[in-house]
């Protein structure tokens, strides 16, 4: 009798283990969100207790006859399970259970499936998905024949897992060839944005720790934001005006979690660049998450993974609505510099904290002074009012225009050098004649 693989379902058990490496261990109720955010119906939550993991089945076989059981018992048509599992070990528990078995990873494989809206991003997840089948398509066929020798004993299986696997390699290849394409793009776009001076600030942090509700706290936009693991996959870009500063990029991007799949890594790593090639980094922490410091280190794993662990950083603590006697507030170091923020995004408190500490940190090289522009400077007046540099106007005996200016000194020596002057000269009488 051949096993016949069954479809998928929405009646789930869950499946933790404890007792492995520290290192190695799973969060259960960041599990339990998972499963949630999947659209799972979560009827039975089981903990294994297992020092020394088994090849064949990951648990040990008098726990698989008593998962089995229960789901009949339960009806459940699917069984997750919190750990990586090998192609042999989730071969094995299906044909035990008689249904379908997903690991961790197969889990938010199916979570980003569901998220991504944007051409690019179902890209990103359709390769992840990809290469994550491509080790486990043989159970797929296992109800055909295997090919054996002699006459009338040769069977369709190998053909068929032969022809599929072709065609995986094919469709892997092409989709690597388009998402090069958007890498270059986005690469034309930053060295674009790079020729205008103009400073990218990119949200990051671990997974619902509330990037997309302060990306639209900060940008009044619409992003989707939910409280759900990965609600934001697809990254969004918007400009944002700093009072103190002038224009700068906001990059929204995806959550990052615990053990986050190798996969998925490099699958969205056109997406993540844009946190590669940041300014600012803000890093927006959970407070009121017990597990806050383990999700941190996690953060800045993945950072080391993409190359952009020495990236200026301030870290945002946000939801501190849910705190007790916690006010929004910056944090500063020894030299006064912005470290941290405290601030609520859902309830819009801090926001302009974190907007006055942004400034700081972009602003170190900022210019603050007075110009004295003849009236045909006209031109070059009109471009400091579009900026919105000019603090105070004012006219001197001479009719000459007076501004009084704040903006970035790369930026006055772009404008200034457009008339043809020396910045340097110009910037030590603080004065255009």
């Amino acid at each position: 009798m051949f096993f016949e693989r069954p479809g998928g379902g929405e009646r789930a058990i869950l499946v933790h283990l404890e007792g492995q490496d520290p290192e190695a261990r799973e969060d259960p109720q960041e599990f339990l969100e998972l499963a949630r955010s999947a659209g799972a119906e979560t009827v039975a939550f089981i903990s294994v207790t297992r020092h020394q993991p088994t090849a064949k089945y990951l648990i040990g076989s008098g726990k698989v006859d008593e998962l089995h059981d229960l789901v009949q018992a339960e009806k459940a048509e699917l069984v997750i399970f919190n750990h990586t599992l090998t192609p042999s070990q989730e071969r094995n528990l299906e044909r035990a259970f008689e249904c379908r078995v997903l690991d961790r990873t197969g889990l938010i494989l199916d979570i980003f499936a569901q998220r991504a809206r944007t051409h690019e991003g179902k890209l990103q997840v359709e390769l992840a998905q990809l290469e994550h089948m491509s080790t486990r398509l043989v159970r797929g066929w296992t109800h055909l024949e295997r090919q054996k020798g002699g006459i009338g004993l040769r069977g369709p299986g190998e053909t068929q897992l032969e022809t599929d696997r072709r065609l995986l390699r094919v469709r892997i290849r092409q989709i690597k060839q388009r998402l090069e394409k958007v890498r270059s793009q986005r690469e034309q776009a930053r060295r674009g944005r790079k020729r205008a001076d103009i400073p990218v600030v990119s949200l990051v942090g671990y997974t619902n720790a509330g990037k997309s509700t302060l990306f639209n706290s900060l940008t009044t936009s619409e992003v989707y934001a939910a409280d759900q693991l990965f609600a934001t996959l697809d990254p969004t870009l918007r400009r944002l005006e700093l009072d103190d500063l002038g224009p700068v990029v906001l990059a929204d991007t995806v959550g990052f979690i615990r053990h986050l799949p190798h996969k998925l890594v490099e699958a969205f790593r056109a997406t993540l660049e844009e946190s590669a090639n940041a300014d600012l980094l803000l890093h927006v922490i959970d407070a009121h998450e017990p597990e806050r410091m383990a999700q941190i280190e996690q953060v800045l794993a993945v950072l080391g993974e993409i190359g952009a662990e020495g990236l200026p950083m301030l870290e945002v603590y946000n939801k501190v609505d849910l705190l007790e006697n916690v006010e929004p507030h910056i944090q500063r170091d020894a030299d006064g510099k912005p470290e941290r923020v405290w601030l609520s995004a859902r309830e819009g408190s801090g926001v302009e904290l974190l907007e006055q500490a942004v400034a700081e940190l972009l602003g170190d090289d900022l210019f603050v002074g007075t110009l004295c522009l003849p009236q045909r400077f006209g031109r070059l007046r009109a471009q400091f009012f579009a900026l919105g540099a000019v603090q105070t106007e004012d006219h001197n005996e001479a009719g000459d225009i007076l501004l009084a200016v704040r903006l970035p000194r790369v930026e006055l020596n772009r404008l200034v050098s457009r008339e043809g002057w020396q910045p340097s000269e110009f910037l030590e009488q603080h004065t255009l004649q």
